[in-house]
């Protein structure tokens, strides 16, 4: 029996009605795994190749054979955008088979949700967040509402695999499964998974199941790709260029008019009566670029045609971009962060922008992916711009970083099929303390026993120990978060209760909550997620050295750093992968072309290509500037070059007689010192070799907070939890030793 004759008849009606004349890989494939097996199935395949459908038809169909008595199936989503676009897909699907179809979050009508409790049935959708809300909220009805819970869908995985709220939806779906006493087949849909087998790992973690991978043989991908560079001061403007396109790439091309900010000016003139998407890399970027592109519709008589997209405005101003979206007679524009990046049909759009590289190969995929759909390639046209180099600039300031880096991330793709892996191996104290506090609200007074089973047994938690959970919970006894009752029981303190009351606990990403800027007595403005002290951010057009970060205050106070140096926005790039920056190397180094790129950044490439040859950049780590003043090029991703860069201060400063270090990360280091290059490769490798705690790469004094409960922890585990699960220790001493190389020979 084929898997279209294996449909229940209203899911082949379905089919008919949309005049599908056969079924695509992922459907089959999914529909042999959900069918013909009890395991968990992990979906992966392009954006718009219907993998909500291939997962949902076989489910369907076994419920329509025997419908469950309680919610069968759990559909979580990590937008709820994306889950009213889902419900709309799956709506009149499920009305034939008499199945209902329910959606749970902060924007769903109560009338909703009590029809839902009265009776629960068919399927459910959700956010992690509203299924935290869920089980605190409704613990006595847990066991009622899942009882016959089969199936749980968790759409775009990826997004959830290197950090805290994955952990979280994994430690969810266990605590759900052990209240309601059920095992429900778990199933994972992607369009950006990096490495299926540690995917299928995660998506299994808790349950006795295995995780069916299914290989689907994808199709030549033909994409419309475009990249070009503009000096953010000059008037430089994109050319015609005759390329010669790669076998899956086709090359968009175009005349770009003359304005004094030529990127921003390419953008205006290149989505004029198109329905395109800008991606940015930030919240502030987003809104600095909609400004000063709808100042460009003023000044040319136009009527406004951009809209904005990010996590910190209202939902009616998200919701309107939305809706202008998916309008077929609407020809605007929107300017959007990542959260415009996940799975929401927002209808036929032509083009995406992206200005400046993303920091994941995944995110590129997931952007331009919302592009190409209903029959039209995915088109995505890259934007670089960079401050002219000062005449008497130093060397790492001359290499254009962010067209290297985009260049980097198109190849890793287009030669490997490389997407970043997913990141297991942390020690989420953060996501500890919330699950705690959640676990305590939810079943009320518990023994240390007892709420060690629920919690610690978790699998997410695998890494962290009895000892290190007894350290938490005796701090937060101490700091009124838990308090102990007569009987010896925990239950939540007064000053729990502050947190745990707030609608704001149910997620464990951080909100966009602003900082004050300062220097002295001057407020120079506001950003979000600032970096911590040591590093730099780009504000009022200045650079400035991060001094101190009140997070009770939310101030953060700075100096001024003179000169032009490359810094970030607001925005830490912790994702960069070392696989990244070794590509942006061999970028440097080869003689290749690549047919996307136009004119200026094809020059532009090769005047960085010739700088970096010339100075010795791409065949030695260690570069002199002059003098005393030296460079270092690692080459490792975020959290390796945070590891070599403390390494070097911390261990071997004094040998080096290191002053005046200053990171570009991930990119490079500049400092002074006092030894020779040979001297200086000689004591990082010997010191290497000599075995070290991790935790002596954390400064005195310093908790570096990076979660959103960061700051409840007792200061040991927050330090631990960066040094043995943040810090890249093993990439950066596998760096360091392959640096024996610019050792002379040892006499025999």
């Amino acid at each position: 029996m084929s898997i279209f004759e294996r449909y229940a008849p209203f899911v082949q009606n379905f089919i008919y009605r949309n005049n599908w004349e056969n079924l695509r890989a992922i459907q089959v494939a999914a529909g042999d795994a959900i069918f013909n097996t009890d395991e968990n199935v992990l979906l992966s395949a392009s954006t718009a190749s219907g993998k909500t459908e291939a997962a949902f038809f076989p489910i369907l169909t076994l419920f329509s054979e025997d419908m469950p008595r309680s919610v069968g199936a759990i559909y979580i989503g990590p937008l709820k955008a994306l889950i009213n676009d889902q419900f709309m897909r799956l709506n009149d699907l499920c009305a034939e088979g008499n199945i209902p179809v329910w959606h749970w979050h902060g924007d769903v009508s109560q009338s909703h949700k009590s029809k839902l409790l009265k009776k629960p049935s068919g399927i459910l959708q959700i956010t992690p967040e509203s299924l935290e809300a869920l089980l605190i909220h409704k613990h006595a009805a847990i066991s009622k509402l899942f009882c016959d819970l089969r199936f749980i869908v968790i759409d775009e995985v990826h997004s959830l695999m290197r950090g805290d709220r994955g952990g979280q939806t994994l430690c969810l779906i266990e605590r759900l499964s052990k209240m309601a006493g059920v095992n429900p087949r778990r199933i994972g849909l992607s369009a950006t998974i990096g490495d299926p087998e540690k995917a299928g790992e995660f998506l299994a973690a808790g349950t006795d199941r295995g995780t069916v991978i299914p290989r689907i043989d994808a199709k030549g991908v033909r994409w419309r790709l475009s990249m070009e560079h503009f000096y953010v001061a000059g008037t430089q403007a994109g050319e015609d260029k005759d390329i010669e396109a790669m076998p899956v790439l086709e090359t968009a091309t175009d005349k770009a008019p003359d304005h004094a900010d030529g990127g921003i000016g390419y953008i205006f003139e290149h989505t004029r009566g198109k329905k395109c998407l800008v991606f940015v890399n930030s919240r502030e970027e987003c809104e600095a670029v909609t400004t000063t592109l709808r100042q460009y519709c003023e000044a040319k008589h136009e009527p406004d045609r951009f809209l904005i997209h990010h996590g910190n405005l209202s939902v009616s101003y998200r919701e309107t971009a939305e809706a202008a979206m998916k309008d077929e007679e609407n020809f605007m524009t929107t300017v959007t962060t990542a959260t415009l990046e996940l799975g929401i049909d927002i209808g036929r759009l032509e083009r995406a922008f992206q200005i400046d590289a993303p920091f994941t190969v995944s995110s590129f995929l997931q952007r331009m992916g919302r592009t190409g759909r209903r029959e039209l390639p995915p088109e995505m046209w890259f934007v670089m711009r960079e401050e002219q180099p000062e005449p008497r600039a130093m060397l790492p300031e001359t290499v254009p970083w962010k067209l290297i880096q985009g260049i980097a991330l198109v190849q890793l793709y287009l030669e490997e099929k490389w997407v970043e892996p997913p990141k297991l191996d942390r020690l989420p104290y953060s996501l500890l303390y919330h699950q705690t506090m959640s676990t305590l609200v939810s079943c009320g007074e518990l023994t240390p026993a007892a709420l060690a089973s629920k919690v610690l047994t978790l699998k997410y938690f695998y890494r962290i120990t009895k000892e290190d959970y007894q350290v938490l919970l005796r701090h937060l006894i101490e700091k009124d978060h838990i308090q102990r009752t007569e009987n010896g029981g925990l239950i939540v303190g007064l000053a729990g209760e502050r947190i745990t009351n707030s609608f704001k606990f149910y997620a464990v990403f951080q909100e966009n909550v602003e900082y004050t800027v300062r220097c002295g007595s001057e407020e120079l403005g506001t950003i979000v997620m600032p970096p911590p002290a040591g590093e730099k951010i780009a504000i009022a057009g200045h650079v400035w050295i991060v001094e101190e970060v009140d997070h009770k205050r939310h101030t953060v106070y700075c100096e001024q750093v003179k000169g032009k140096v490359p810094a970030y926005f607001g925005d830490c790039p912790g994702d960069i992968h070392t696989k990244i920056l070794e590509r942006m190397k061999r970028v440097l180094s080869e003689n290749k072309s690549y047919p996307y790129l136009m004119k200026n950044a094809a020059a532009r490439l090769d005047i960085a290509r010739h700088t970096a040859v010339n100075s010795g950049v791409v065949s030695e780590p260690l570069i002199c500037l002059g003098g005393n003043m030296w460079c270092l090029f690692p080459w490792l991703g975020y959290y390796a070059f945070l590891a070599m860069e403390r390494f070097i201060k911390i261990k071997c400063g004094a040998a080096l007689g290191i002053r005046g270090m200053d990171p570009s990360r991930p990119y490079f280091i500049q400092f002074k010192m006092n030894v020779s290059a040979e001297e200086f490769f000689r004591i990082l490798t010997e010191t290497a070799k000599i075995p070290f705690d991790p935790m002596e790469l954390v400064y005195p004094n310093e908790v570096p907070l990076f979660e959103k409960y960061d700051e409840y922890l007792p200061a040991q585990l927050v330090k631990k939890g960066f040094a043995y699960g943040i810090l890249d220790i093993k990439d950066m001493l596998e760096r360091i030793s392959s640096w024996k190389v610019y050792l002379p020979p040892q006499d025999s």
